[in-house]
């Protein structure tokens, strides 16, 4: 295949989650417009999704610099070196139109590497703050997509280079878009879902039951209780609520998910960029609590610009406590409509097509197709 007629694109992404599943979603709208994929990653060996683990894939060193002294850095400065020559010369044989960088330490030697060969590269960022790596990449992008109106870090002369496509969220999740929210009603119950993700999700165990202990037997009662808990806290989690004669759900994960989701009525969080992009999609008002460890704090300005736009409550970790939680429960028991309000603007905020918008940025640096189905990359190679 010729290199002018060459529709295979390459995505750079880390081995985490949140840039793992937007990955996915470009992955499955490219494939869809007969664009051949490609994934490098680094050598973690995490659990691919479908999409990702079904095309090549090819794992490159590299380690972060975050937290490390003279001797980790320099040892990370080899790695990136290492894996952006590996990077070049994969490039070289797959000849791609472009790359795609998801931010991570693992994005930068495969963007490099093609910025370098003067390959077209575009930058997926999905929290409110440029990330370090998006930071070292951005001059050279052709493209800079964003998951939130404003980003912090991103320099103005990026503008005409910037489009705002929001963060892809799964397919189960964008089903729930034109679900209506179903809004408690005056003195009825009320569906909390509690979901504390793979970090820090152990304060939400410890001051649940607290703020719950504050509340009155009657509005206790109205309290329908799903909370992901850390396997080894669910026992005294548990041993909490049975004090409190509360009946409540606990789980280390959540399967159904996006069911949970769609029942609902208030969602309590971290303020990663995939959940406040799912909350949003599927317009759930949520009180997000930022992970306070998280790389430049990028979890409080993504809470933060929930919070301006009035999809949510922002409440810092230091200030997540029994009675501040219990104060703004019993708010949203005794004002039912304000969590309708609240999710009439997480609703407004959501990018449902965000993955498509992405595809289309893309495509801008692809070969003009006649329709066909494209080519597959195991056929390039």
């Amino acid at each position: 295949m010729s290199a002018a007629a060459n529709r295979t694109v390459v995505l750079a992404t880390g081995g985490t989650g949140g840039h793992l599943f937007p990955a996915a979603a470009l992955a499955e709208a490219l494939s869809a417009r007969g664009v051949a994929l490609a994934l490098f990653t680094d050598r973690r060996k995490v659990a691919l999704p479908e999409i990702l683990a079904a095309i090549a894939v090819e794992r490159l060193p590299g380690t972060s610099m975050a937290g490390k002294g003279f001797g980790g850095r320099l040892m990370a400065m080899t790695e990136l070196a290492r894996g952006t020559w590996q990077a070049g010369r994969l490039l070289r044989r797959l000849r791609p139109a472009a790359v795609i960088g998801f931010g991570g330490y693992a994005s930068v030697p495969t963007v490099l590497a093609a910025q370098r060969a003067g390959i077209a590269t575009v930058l997926h960022e999905q929290n409110a703050i440029l990330g370090r790596a998006n930071r070292v990449l951005v001059r050279r992008a052709k493209a800079v997509c964003t998951s939130f109106e404003i980003v912090e870090g991103l320099a103005a002369d990026t503008g005409g280079r910037t489009t705002r496509t929001g963060n892809p969220v799964r397919a189960a999740i964008a089903a729930l878009r034109d679900q209506p929210y179903p809004t408690p009603i005056p003195g009825g119950p009320l569906s909390i879902l509690v979901t504390g993700g793979s970090q820090g999700a152990r304060v939400f165990s410890d001051v649940l039951p607290q703020a719950l202990a504050l509340l009155t037997n009657q509005e206790r009662a109205r309290i329908r209780l799903a909370q992901q808990c850390r396997a080894e806290a669910i026992e005294a989690t548990a041993a909490s609520y049975d004090r409190l004669g509360m009946m409540a759900e606990l789980q280390p994960f959540f399967a159904d998910l996006p069911g949970r989701l769609a029942e609902a009525q208030l969602v309590i969080a971290r303020a990663g960029a995939s959940s406040v992009a799912e909350l949003t999609v599927a317009g759930r008002p949520a009180i997000l609590v930022p992970y306070p460890y998280a790389t430049d704090d990028h979890q409080t300005a993504n809470a933060e610009a929930a919070a301006a736009a009035g999809a949510g409550w922002l409440m810092p970790q230091e200030g997540f406590t029994g009675p501040a939680l219990a104060q703004r429960l019993r708010h949203l028991l005794e004002n039912p409509a304000l969590l309708g309000e609240t999710a009439a603007c997480a609703h407004a905020l959501g990018v449902p097509d965000a993955a498509e918008r992405l595809a289309g940025v893309v495509e801008q640096f692809l070969p003009m197709t006649n329709g066909g189905a494209g080519e597959h990359l195991e056929a390039a190679q």
